[in-house]
């Protein structure tokens, strides 16, 4: 009698937030330990993608994600070789897990408090509006709500952190590795015109620090980004970028809950055999909030935080070059104009409604 053939296991590589079940496919118990070693090929060439996006980023003032994206994109063919296939896997998996809850180092409940009232309600109609344009602009597109919701979610929170999250979520049998790559790069290519052109953009309109603090840090995408505009105005523009901007962060936790309870009711997979049960939220999102009640309960050391945050852009790094990585690039060229425009459209939403409550409200 024959035995039962095994799954290859190749066949989960860019599964990178363990949305496929391992549960049949799992070695026996008493099978033997495989050693580490079979993680440094793949890690080692991220690592090394990742510290060129990082020099790039220092001495050319390329922001880190786009230069990372970048450079991924142009090492995809190394991932053709199997032995790089566990490193890379563990990069993007962990190293976007670790980064995330680490991020919930940077936010407190007292942070999101101080804000005000006035101020929050224009982030909560900033963020909406992101999310409902890209939604209706994948509508027109002809794309389907996973893709308006990915563009929209990301431009609204925290750029690539966020799409990280929300694709744990939303599951690669709703969008391929392909469309959640460019969304990344259109991402990183919006958020750094941002940082070179919004504190222009408030000087010319006359604003004052708080309107221009409120405007970079409720519709610039990256967190280093949207401070670094604040405080290319003026100190107190950068203050205020630095609450506002966090607090878009702290609405990571409700947006992936969100997404995780409507994606099933408004984008179905097919039944195929496989579990179709709504998505529960991910420990990591769990482990973010945790990290936020902890850095809002207790007082940290002051230089915490700043660790904590070099540490998590370092990890958010590696699992963003592993992504692109592992990308199909034959599959990204395909991808059209359509494909950019939720990003687009989620853009300049965000930032008419911004500029408009800034003008007008504060």
């Amino acid at each position: 009698m024959m035995d039962k053939p095994r799954p290859d296991f190749d066949a989960f590589a860019g599964d990178l937030f363990g949305e496929i079940m391992l549960a049949e496919t799992a070695p026996a118990a008493d099978a033997p330990r495989k050693p580490l070693t079979r993680f440094i090929p793949g890690f080692a060439i991220c690592a090394i993608a990742s510290a060129a996006a990082a020099w790039l980023s220092q001495n050319y003032d390329v922001p880190i994600i786009l230069a990372g994206l970048l450079l991924g994109l142009g090492l995809n063919f190394a991932s053709g070789d199997p032995r790089t296939h566990k490193g890379l896997d563990a990069s993007s998996r962990h190293g976007l897990r670790i980064g995330i809850v680490l991020l919930g180092l940077q936010v407190t409940v007292m942070q999101v408090g101080a804000m005000g009232i006035v101020p929050f309600l224009g982030l909560a109609l900033v963020m909406s509006s992101a999310i409902v344009a890209a939604m209706l602009a994948a509508r027109v597109t002809r794309q389907n709500a996973s893709v308006g919701l990915l563009a929209g979610g990301s431009t609204a929170i925290c750029g690539a952190s966020a799409a990280l999250a929300l694709y744990g979520v939303i599951g690669r049998e709703r969008i391929d590795q392909a469309q959640f790559t460019l969304t990344l790069v259109v991402l990183a290519a919006a958020s750094a015109i941002a940082l070179a052109s919004y504190p222009v953009l408030t000087q010319m309109l006359g604003f004052s620090d708080e309107q221009a603090g409120f405007l970079v840090g409720a519709s610039i995408h990256d967190v280093a980004q949207a401070i670094g505009a604040g405080f290319a105005v003026s100190d107190s523009a950068g203050a205020q970028a630095t609450v506002v901007k966090l607090t878009r962060v702290a609405m990571l936790a409700p947006l992936v809950t969100l997404a995780a309870l409507g994606i099933a009711r408004i984008e179905p997979v097919a039944a195929s055999g496989t579990d179709t049960r709504v998505p529960m939220l991910p420990g990591f999102i769990l482990a973010f909030l945790a990290l936020v009640g902890v850095n809002s309960l207790f007082a940290m050391p002051p230089e915490v935080a700043p660790a904590a945050l070099v540490a998590s852009k370092t990890l958010l790094l590696l699992a963003v070059t592993a992504t692109a990585m592992r990308t199909q690039t034959d599959l990204l060229l395909q991808l059209g104009w359509r494909s950019v425009m939720p990003v687009l459209a989620a853009t300049i939403a965000s930032l008419a409604v911004a500029l408009g409550f800034a003008q007008w409200a504060l």
